[in-house]
């Protein structure tokens, strides 16, 4: 039976195009050869490895959502609701083994979703034992929520002698809990926890540091990784406690833990009878050392994004920051106005009667984009394109990850149409689906709009990026004229979207900057 753990995918897992030939010089054409050339196995084909493994031999999960396809792929419809079956015709994967491994990888924090037993602690331990830890130390160090967890439990204990003879709490000892350093934390059903707790947790999760009794013990580990992995049964606002919404939204991705599929009742057996928990079979070479978790999370973060995914993410982020009668000033005028004044975002949806829903995506939400959401979107897309050995970050990478990274921070407007005609109505339940659409829905009205060859607003960014060296008063003039022209244009249009506020108050931005500039060459500075 345990012959079956060892059973590792051959390298390489994936056929990667060889990169540009280097010029060939003398030493090259008569060296001898080599074999430490061959040199260690790359750690993106380790870290498929490690997936393939995960999914094949441990985790039993034949769910392949994240898809990917160079072409259409075969499609079936299935039964009479509509239901649609894909046969992607890459390689595609399975997003609760996927991202979590994605999140040990850039050193992230992972919320792991799904009724009891479908194997989310046994996943966030796998990962535990991944990062170089005994499965015994990981089981061991699993922090479980509970109501009657307290600061104590979680971070530990001043020492009783101390507590007695010190003169002033800077001669307190803390006795640490161990857990605090591990390169891979779980936390247990985190719905269950005090929010008093809950708070404490945030320090160290947001900051990577704990305090107690005035003393200060950082969390990161000898790599300068550290992953966290909290599980909960729903994201709905279920449990014991609510969650602070400063932690919820320390999630970097929210994964759904799929059911079981009855076809592989025969491995549940075969482990039942063995005794066997996957965590204690990972094979030795599948394990990353600190340093190489270090130089992963390095590798992934080199990667480039270029300049045509940029656009495409950030005229995706446009759409949700405006609400027409969010606030009387201009710049008011945003969906957090209304939430920080008290007010709903439906209700102040409602009253924009002039506006196209088919076409204001933002109509369809309630909140915006954080920074941290667009900086967790930008991080797993190159975590993504690293995994699957491409050079840089596709549109498809971005595709795949961004219903996992905005899942509980972009939230559905319930009084929009959508969610409550036809087969949109499935949208309301399905944050994954719903959020996947979106961004399908932003990607055709940015190729509608022709916005790779037809973005003045970009160029006059681009060309005030450049500088003002030079730029003398008449050129600075003739660059006003331009940016009153451009907004003249685009309040003729009559209807305002969100992607018009972000352009509107960068325009403002751009004049700001060419009236102070003018001021100054004014002013006898030319």
């Amino acid at each position: 039976m345990g012959d079956r753990w060892n059973r590792l995918s051959q390298s390489p897992t994936r056929q990667v195009p060889p990169g540009p030939p280097h010029d060939l010089t003398a030493d090259d054409l008569f060296a001898e050869p080599d074999g430490s050339l061959a040199g260690p196995e790359p750690l993106d084909e380790k870290l498929r490895r490690a997936y393939y493994w995960l999914v094949n031999q441990a985790v039993i999960s034949p769910f392949y959502d994240v898809e990917f396809s160079s072409g259409s792929p075969v499609s079936f419809t299935l039964g009479d609701a509509g239901a649609t079956l894909d046969l992607p015709t890459e390689q595609s994967y399975s997003s609760n083994v996927l991202l979590p491994l994605l999140t040990l990888a850039v050193g992230g924090k992972c919320l792991l979703v799904g009724g009891p037993g479908r194997g989310k602690t046994t996943l966030a331990v796998l990962m535990g034992v991944l990062a170089g830890s005994t499965p015994a130390d990981v089981r061991r160090h699993v922090q479980q929520g509970q109501p009657q967890l307290t600061v104590s439990d979680l971070v530990g204990l001043p020492l009783p002698r101390d507590l007695v003879q010190a003169a002033s709490l800077d001669e307190v000892n803390v006795a640490w809990r161990g857990w605090l350093t591990e390169p891979v934390k779980i936390v247990d059903e985190y719905n269950r926890i005090p929010t008093k707790t809950q708070s404490a947790l945030l320090t160290m999760v947001a900051e990577s540091y704990v305090e107690s009794h005035d003393q200060v013990r950082s969390t990161t580990p000898p790599s300068g990784v550290e992953s966290w992995f909290f599980t909960a049964n729903d994201d709905g606002g279920g449990g014991t406690f609510p969650v602070i919404q400063a932690l919820r939204d320390r999630m970097d991705v929210t994964v759904a833990a799929l059911g079981f599929n009855s076809r592989f009742l025969d491995e549940l057996v075969a482990r039942v009878e063995a005794g066997e928990k996957p965590e204690d079979h990972v094979p030795a070479e599948l394990v990353l050392s600190p340093d190489e978790q270090s130089r992963l999370r390095a590798a992934v973060r080199a990667v480039p994004i270029p300049a045509s995914v940029r656009r495409r993410i950030e005229f995706f982020s446009s759409h949700f920051e405006f609400v027409q009668h969010g606030g009387r000033r201009f710049e008011y005028r945003t969906k957090d106005t209304v939430t920080t004044g008290g007010g709903r975002v439906p209700d102040v949806v409602d009253e924009n009667t002039g506006a196209d829903l088919a076409v204001d995506l933002g109509a369809q939400t309630v909140n915006s984009l954080s920074v941290r959401a667009l900086q967790t979107l930008v991080g797993y897309a190159k975590a993504m394109a690293f995994f699957r050995g491409r050079a840089e970050v596709g549109l498809d990478d971005v595709a795949a990850v961004l219903p996992f990274a905005l899942r509980g921070k972009l939230l559905p407007n319930p009084q929009h149409p959508r969610f409550d005609e036809g087969t949109d109505r499935e949208l309301a339940a399905d944050a994954v689906s719903w959020l996947a659409d979106l961004f399908e829905q932003s990607c055709r009205q940015y190729t509608a709009l022709d916005r790779d060859g037809d973005d003045p607003v970009a160029e006059l960014l681009a060309q005030l990026g450049r500088g003002l060296d030079g730029v003398d008063r008449v050129e600075a003039s003739r660059r006003l004229t331009a940016v009153e022209a451009l907004i003249t244009a685009i309040a003729g249009a009559g209807k305002l979207y969100g992607r018009h506020y972000d352009d509107l108050v960068a325009l403002k931005y751009v004049h700001q900057r060419y009236t102070g500039y003018l001021a100054w060459l004014e002013g006898g500075r030319s």
